[in-house]
């Protein structure tokens, strides 16, 4: 450390690497002393014109406002205030143009000047040695002080740093072509510039303080000594002139040979940096208690006819200082705010002054000629060579264009100050500082959208933490240890599961519960906490589940078939032998009646012959309608085996209470049937006797025939149901074809009866008419021979009458079975 003093003290100047030397252009603003402007007619105010967070706005539209008043007040950090330039009146506060390539609209406060330049009261120090490191740190804040000659940084943070420096390093290089403020101010006021560079002393405490001033600087230098001749602790050092070697890291590494770490600041390494201007500007708010309100602006350019240095208020639009210093454009004129290596082409010269503006150019085209089309690399390596940082200029540009973001940040990206160095040697004339900002700027962006989704990752990682150690508590709130019991009492526990354990040892299968007491004995014996185990429980109550389950869904679908079929086999069973019981009733009436019937035209006696025809055409009606109810009902015996074996209890069921209503309708048509035969010979008076009770005996024997296949055919299909369901197809097909050969059988003799009948009634009715033809000759016909009796009528009526009772009471049991 000493040695590095005694090197300093020396003179000694370390190189930093690469480096051009552009036309530096001064003397065109240099020559004269600085000039104070006439106020404007307007004071465009941005409230932001530092880094850091915008100030709070203390004035509102219409109120009057005196020089030096606080427009804002700092409301977050890195935030400093902004003051009135001049005293008038606040005729607006809106969004206006920014000192910035882009232009953006930025909140400005306008101000109408008033003439009378009327200050605010000030608080002056004579002797700022008595303040305290707080309230000097307070007046530089409330004077709103920020960095003059770069970005912009809050001067108070930088002088309230908790960091031990070693060096204070005074930037007064201006290394930038064309620009002179700090070189004139040096000149003019060197006296308040020490002033400044004693209270950040007093501040910062700093072994040594160096101010670099380059060489081109004579005037500057000789005033800075002279003013700084009563202070050991500051050098003024004079560094060569080369571009750019006022860059903070390239001046710490020649006046100290230090380097900044890549992503680090001057603190680090126990340095702090500070501009000439910024310097005056605290001396002048500690000493005469003035806030920044203007600054030293350089106005120059072969368009400029009194190019030079002026005091200039903060808001003054650009427009106005051409003017005052006799600005002639030229077709497509430009104006650049800063120098032509830093500086950036103003899109309106609508703009107000900003506390970091040091130079107004405004060049024409043979001074600042319009770059030419961007050609292909040639891989010179000039721009590598050229650069200060040590950075490779030609990779960067080739990352930046194709957006690898993390290659640039891999290559240092980050280190490059701007300086334009290799885009000012580039023979392709590739704007390499362009593709640089734009590059900086999306992977800020990038950056800013990653922090908020890692935050945003915290806050839900965080919640869903809480969430589970609140449900976690609750569960252990319900959780909670049996009590401690005594011995007594565990002995009897331990006696009854002694108990419990014999006799399930006794037994056959060891029940689930048994098991589980068996096992929380064990665990109580080894002093673990008792937990009772439920898994066979658990087992036993979801099989008792899924049983239940099943039964629920058998049931729901033996409830709809139901509604329609009987359910029960036993009911089906009883059903049909009902049915078949009253089948054979049935079959017993209709041969009583028969038998009646028959007897009855032996004795009757002959009533009308036309009634006798219309009987017999009725019964030969009913005859068929008979048969043909028959024929349904083996159509359905038939059908019902061949659609498909029934798989189910229910569907046999079904169809067997389907085929018995069928049977029983075609029994009830037989009957009809019958009752009609049986009655039609009591109109029809035979004539033959022998005929008509051969006759009589054939159409009985017939109908018992008819009668005894219907009810093999009902008693077929009644027994069907109650057997259980055929497993097997091919049984079912032998039983169906069984019953519809009975039915077709029970068809037949049907038909044979009633063949027979209408030649019976033919018969009878064709004998009384032999009879009249031949009654002349009554001695061959038997009925001649053999009058009958009034007692033989009587007895004939009264058997007519008895068997047309049977049959209508036969007829109302075959209702009452349908």
């Amino acid at each position: 450390m000493d040695k590095l003093l005694e090197q300093i003290k020396k003179g000694t100047v370390w190189a930093f690497p690469g480096g051009i030397h552009p036309p530096q252009q001064k003397s065109l603003s240099n020559s004269a002393s600085i000039t104070r402007l006439p106020l404007p007619d307007k004071l465009i105010v941005a409230l932001k014109q530092h880094i850091g967070a915008n100030g709070k706005l203390l004035v509102e539209k219409g109120q009057h406002v005196l020089k030096g008043q606080p427009l804002t007040e700092p409301a977050a950090n890195w935030s400093v205030p902004v003051h009135a330039p001049s005293s008038g009146v606040v005729t607006d506060i809106a969004p206006m143009p920014s000192a910035h390539p882009s232009a953006l609209p930025e909140l400005s406060v306008i101000i109408e000047p008033d003439g009378k330049d009327e200050w605010v009261a000030l608080n002056k120090n004579k002797n700022p040695a008595e303040l305290s490191h707080d309230e000097l740190i307070n007046i530089i804040h409330q004077a709103g002080i920020s960095g003059m000659g770069g970005a912009g940084f809050p001067t108070y943070v930088k002088a309230d740093t908790k960091q031990p420096i070693e060096f204070l390093i005074v930037n007064a290089v201006e290394c930038e072509p064309y620009i002179t403020a700090d070189d004139v101010l040096m000149r003019e006021h060197a006296k308040e510039v020490i002033q400044g560079i004693e209270i950040m002393q007093q501040l910062l405490n700093p072994t040594l303080c160096i101010v670099g001033i380059e060489d081109n600087k004579p005037e500057a230098i000789a005033a800075m000594k002279q003013a700084a001749e009563h202070n050991s602790k500051i050098i003024i050092q004079t560094v060569p002139t080369i571009y750019p070697s006022g860059g903070e890291k390239q001046l710490i590494k020649l006046l100290t040979n230090r380097e900044v770490p890549s992503i680090g600041i001057p603190a680090d390494i126990g340095i702090l940096v500070h501009n000439t201007g910024t310097l005056f500007a605290v001396q002048q708010a500690v000493y005469e208690g003035k806030p920044l309100i203007e600054r030293i602006v350089t106005v120059t350019g072969n368009t400029i006819h009194k190019p030079g240095n002026v005091w200039a208020l903060l808001g003054t639009e650009i427009k106005h200082l051409l003017d005052c210093q006799g600005f002639s454009p030229v077709p497509q004129q430009s104006v650049v705010m800063g120098g032509p290596m830093m500086g950036f082409t103003l899109p309106t010269v609508r703009i107000g002054i900003v506390k970091t503006t040091n130079c107004i150019l405004a060049p024409d085209h043979k001074e600042l000629a319009e770059p030419g089309p961007e050609k292909a690399c040639i891989r010179c390596s000039a721009c590598a060579d050229a650069c200060p940082a040590s950075l490779l200029p030609q990779q960067l540009q080739w990352f930046a264009k194709s957006k690898e973001y993390d290659k640039l940040q891999e290559h240092n990206l980050f280190d490059c100050i701007e300086c334009g160095a290799c885009a000012y040697v580039c023979p392709s004339e590739i704007p390499l500082v362009q593709y640089y900002r734009i590059a900086k700027v999306e992977i800020k962006e990038q950056q800013a959208d990653k922090i908020k989704a890692d935050r945003a990752k915290e806050r839900f990682d965080a919640r869903k933490e809480r969430l589970e150690r609140e449900q976690e508590e609750r569960q252990n709130r319900h959780k909670r240890k049996p009590a401690a019991k005594s011995a007594d009492e565990k002995q009897k526990v331990a006696e009854a599961l002694a108990r419990v354990k014999n006799k399930s040892d006794n037994g056959d299968e060891k029940s689930a519960v048994a098991a589980a007491i068996a096992r929380a004995k064990a665990k109580k014996q080894e002093g673990e906490e008792l937990e009772p185990d439920n898994s066979e429980v658990a087992k036993e109550r979801a099989l008792r589940k899924e049983q239940a389950r099943k039964y629920k869904e058998q049931k729901s679908q033996t409830d709809e078939s139901a509604e329609t079929t009987p359910v029960d086999d036993k009911k089906s069973a009883v059903a049909a032998a009902i049915a078949r019981a009253k089948a054979k009733k049935a079959a017993q009436a209709l041969d009583n009646a028969e038998q009646t019937t028959s007897e009855e035209p032996q004795s009757a006696a002959p009533v009308d012959d036309k009634k006798a025809a219309v009987a017999a055409a009725i019964a030969r009606a009913k005859a068929k309608k008979a048969a043909k109810a028959l024929d349904n009902a083996e159509q359905t015996v038939s059908e019902a085996p061949q659609n498909a074996t029934p798989a189910d209890d229910k569907k046999a069921a079904v169809a067997a209470a389907i085929a018995r209503a069928k049977a029983k309708k075609a029994a009830k048509a037989l009957e009809e049937a019958e009752q009609t035969v049986s009655e039609e010979p009591q109109t029809d008076a035979p004539v033959d006797d022998k005929k008509a009770a051969v006759a009589a005996a054939i159409a009985r024997a017939k109908a018992k025939k008819a009668a005894k296949a219907l009810e093999e055919t009902e008693q077929t299909v009644s027994e069907e149901p109650q057997s259980d369901t055929p497993a097997d197809a091919k049984k079912a097909a032998v039983a169906a074809a069984i019953a519809r050969a009975k039915a077709k059988k029970a068809a037949k003799a049907l038909e044979d009866t009633e063949q027979t009948q209408p030649q019976e009634l033919q018969v009878e009715s064709a004998a009384p008419k032999s009879a009249e033809s031949n009654t002349d000759d009554s001695s061959n016909s038997t009925e001649a021979d053999k009058p009958k009796s009034a007692d033989d009528k009587k007895k004939a009526a009264v058997a007519a009458a008895i068997a047309r009772a049977k049959a209508k009471k036969l007829q109302k049991e075959g209702n009452n079975q349908s």
